[in-house]
């Protein structure tokens, strides 16, 4: 019967997924932010929004690799492509990224925030300090990058595209501060959505939940502790694509992640074993 029900639920969502309704000639001349382009999921999807004709900036921490995502970009028939290398660690960044974009493009359409601030992962990364950084990078910034962004959003009636993690729903183990900012950003826009709702406010807003990033960083950060692997980029760039474009309040890639979240209502604590399953250790972490 659990098999049935299982085989049942996969069912659904592949039907819910596989008919979108997605109209690529949406994002022509759309006005894009994008935050984390210079490598991994951020790349591709900046390399997407080019193939579709959208205007772009992006951002990220290293300049030299944002030229190249641009310069690729360009080759790929982006009408507009800008860039400004930006630390989202410092908290007056934010603001002077958005007003470039802004000047730029003269109003934006989406705003997709992809960056990134990884930690290794163990218990060397719980310190206070390491989880201030944290803090600032993957959940302050994205907070600042919104609230200046939102005045140009609710003009265009555009989207806010926020790519998060499977850590921001399900808490595993050695992220404790990583967890920490992906279920924060989970309930900020959860409950900013709620209140543009009640507003008539016609932003949509898209939580984009996805695997261990395909980046050097990510894997680095997890190297030898997690036997998770990493999520392709280009596909995962695809459906956060589709997802924002018809306006989808959750993007899940892989689609079980969907049903993993589900199932964690219904298994709000699992045992031991099955989290032992996903590590490379054997004996218990120090405190």
């Amino acid at each position: 019967m659990k098999v049935l029900l299982l085989a049942g639920l996969g069912a659904l969502f592949f039907a819910y997924y596989w008919d979108d309704n997605f109209d690529p000639a949406s994002l022509q001349g759309a006005r894009v932010l994008l935050t984390g382009a210079s490598v991994g999921v951020g790349e591709k999807l900046a390399y997407h929004y080019a193939r579709l004709g959208s205007h772009l900036v992006l951002t990220a921490h290293t300049e030299a690799l944002l030229q190249k995502v641009v310069g690729n970009c360009r080759k790929l028939g982006a009408p507009k492509v800008f860039y400004i290398a930006a630390d989202m660690a410092s908290p007056e960044v934010p603001e002077r990224v958005v007003q470039f974009a802004l000047d730029k493009l003269g109003g934006l359409d989406y705003l997709v925030l992809n960056h990134l601030g990884a930690a290794p992962a163990g218990t060397r990364a719980r310190s206070a300090q390491a989880t201030r950084w944290l803090m600032q990078v993957n959940f302050l910034s994205y907070v600042q990058l919104t609230s200046l962004a939102l005045p140009s959003l609710t003009d265009s009636k555009g989207s806010l595209v926020v790519v998060s993690s499977l850590l921001g729903r399900v808490p595993t183990s050695f992220s404790s501060p990583y967890s920490a900012a992906k279920f924060a950003l989970n309930s900020f826009f959860g409950s900013l959505r709620r209140e543009l709702d009640v507003q008539d406010v016609h932003v949509a807003i898209t939580m984009c939940v996805l695997g261990l990033r395909h980046r050097a960083s990510a894997a680095e950060g997890v190297r030898g502790v997690t036997r998770a692997k990493a999520a392709p980029g280009p596909k995962a760039a695809l459906a956060v694509i589709r997802g924002s474009a018809t306006r989808a309040s959750g993007v899940f890639y892989p689609w079980r992640f969907h049903l993993l979240c589900l199932l964690r209502g219904w298994m709000p604590q699992p045992r031991a074993w099955f989290i032992r399953q996903e590590l490379n250790i054997t004996t218990p972490a120090a405190a």
